[in-house]
């Protein structure tokens, strides 16, 4: 029987450690994935580790690796499996990004105007700052 993809890739961020792992189902976002799976290591050699250990587990267990991004510099690797893509971020660039935040939000939770917008991300409206 073949393990879980999902679970596999959280065992393999675990085994080396990864922190603040979270698991975001975006089938209702997007056609391109169904789960997206963010974590963070602390160094660009702890992310280059996590997302190698992702992709040899992954592979163990047969499933396919359609590509990787970002290894070169290992500040944020992307794997690609198709239904599920892994981000590994230093904590730095998971902050800016702000990925958890950007695939969590529904479309009914769009502002409705820029007055809206500045309200949600905790500025004063347009004009008033």
């Amino acid at each position: 029987m073949k393990k879980d993809l999902h679970e596999i890739i959280i065992t393999a961020l675990e085994d080396i450690k990864a922190q603040d792992i979270v698991s975001i189902d975006v089938k209702e976002l997007t056609g391109i994935m169904d789960t997206m799976v963010v974590a963070s290591g602390n160094s660009s050699r702890q992310v280059k580790s996590l997302a190698n250990n992702v992709v040899v587990d992954a592979k163990k267990a047969g499933f396919t690796v359609i590509g990787m991004e970002g290894d070169d510099v290992s500040e944020w690797i992307l794997v690609d499996f198709g239904d599920v893509i892994v981000h590994v971020m230093l904590p730095t660039t998971r902050a800016f990004y702000d990925l958890e935040k950007l695939w969590s939000l529904r479309p009914d939770d769009r502002p409705l105007n820029a007055d809206a917008e500045a309200i949600m991300l905790g500025s004063p409206p347009l004009g008033q700052g």
